[in-house]
C-alpha cells in the first residue's frame, strides 16, 4: 500500500506517519491545499499513492461560528476535491469525520451509521457536508467519524492542541477546574485510530464507519482519570452545559456504535482508559 497523508503535521497525520514508516508519503499544509484542485491533482500524479489519507481539517470549533465560509472550504470542498481526484484516478479515499454532525437529535444510546445526522454547529455541518461529497463522489471511499481524539504532535508543538495536554497544563496551574459533565463521549487515542484506519484501509469493504475507543465518559470524567492516574491534586467540579458558555452548541451525544468496524476487522479498540493511561506513561518517559 502507498499511501499519502493530507494533514500531515496534525495529530492524527503524524500518528499515522508512525505506523505507515516510510511507505507515507507525508504531507502537510505547506505542501498541499487541499482547496486547490490544481495542488491535489499536481501531487497524486508526482507520487502516484494508491491510497489517500485525509486527515486534514478546520477544527476551531466555535471560531467557525464566526467564519462558516472558511471551515466549509477546508472541511467541505476539500474533501469534495480529494474525492473528485481520487475517483479520476481510481484511487481509495480515507476520510475523517467527526461525532460533531449529530446533535440535534437526542439519543439514549450511541449513535450507529444508520441514524440520521443532525448538526447544531457551522463546525459540524461543514464536517456532514464533507461527508456527503466523499460518499457521493468517490467509489472508493471509507469514511470514518471519530471522537475526543488526542495524540502526542500537541504536545510536541506540531498539531493543535488536544484536551489532555489542556488538562494537564490547566491543572499545573489551577488547584480546581470546572468541567462539563452533561456531554458524552468517547476519548480516543490518535494511534489507535490510526492503526484501525490503516488496518480498514487493506480491505475493500468501503463505505461509513465509526471508530473510537471503547467505552463511555463525559469530559469531566475524562479529566478526573487524567488527574487520578498522575496523582496530580487538581480538583474538578462536574459542571453543566449551561454554566459553560460556548459560542458554538455541541452535542449532548457523543458516544459512537463502532460495531460495523469490528465486524469487517474483528479487532475492537481497546478501552479509552488502557489507551489514556499508555498515552500518559509515554508522556512522561
Amino acid at each position: 500500500m502507498k499511501a499519502m497523508i493530507v494533514g500531515a503535521d496534525g495529530q492524527l497525520g503524524r500518528a499515522l506517519q508512525e505506523i505507515l514508516g516510510d511507505d507515507a508519503i507525508a504531507l502537510g499544509s505547506a505542501e498541499i491545499d487541499i482547496t486547490s484542485p490544481e495542488s491535489i491533482s499536481s501531487q497524486l500524479d508526482t507520487f502516484n499513492p494508491t491510497i489517500v489519507f485525509n486527515a486534514a481539517a478546520y477544527n476551531f470549533v466555535d471560531q467557525a461560528e464566526d467564519e462558516p465560509e472558511v471551515a466549509y472550504r477546508v472541511n467541505a470542498l476539500g474533501p469534495r476535491n480529494l474525492a473528485i481526484e481520487c475517483q479520476k484516478r481510481d484511487k481509495s479515499l480515507v476520510h475523517i469525520s467527526s461525532d460533531y454532525v449529530f446533535g440535534l437529535q437526542s439519543s439514549l444510546t450511541p449513535w450507529t451509521e444508520l441514524d440520521t445526522p443532525g448538526p447544531v454547529s457551522a463546525y459540524g455541518m461543514s464536517k456532514l457536508s464533507g461527508e456527503y461529497f466523499v460518499r457521493s463522489l468517490c467509489s472508493k471511499h471509507f469514511v470514518v467519524r471519530t471522537c475526543g481524539l488526542y495524540g502526542h504532535a500537541a504536545r510536541r508543538g506540531t498539531g493543535k492542541g488536544n484536551f489532555v495536554e489542556t488538562m494537564l497544563r490547566l491543572g499545573n496551574e489551577r488547584e480546581e477546574l470546572r468541567i462539563i459533565d452533561d456531554q458524552k463521549c468517547t476519548p480516543t487515542n490518535a494511534h489507535d485510530l490510526a492503526v484501525t484506519l490503516c488496518d480498514l484501509a487493506i480491505t475493500t469493504s468501503y463505505g461509513l464507519y465509526h471508530a473510537t475507543n471503547r467505552g463511555a465518559a463525559t469530559w469531566a470524567r475524562f479529566a478526573e482519570e487524567i488527574f487520578a492516574y498522575l496523582r496530580m491534586p487538581t480538583k474538578v467540579v462536574r459542571i453543566t452545559s449551561t454554566e459553560y458558555h460556548t459560542k458554538a452548541r455541541r452535542p449532548a451525544m457523543s458516544l459512537l456504535n463502532c460495531y460495523k468496524l469490528e465486524a469487517v476487522l474483528q479487532n475492537p479498540l481497546r478501552t479509552w482508559e488502557s489507551a489514556l493511561h499508555e498515552y500518559l506513561d509515554q508522556r512522561t518517559d
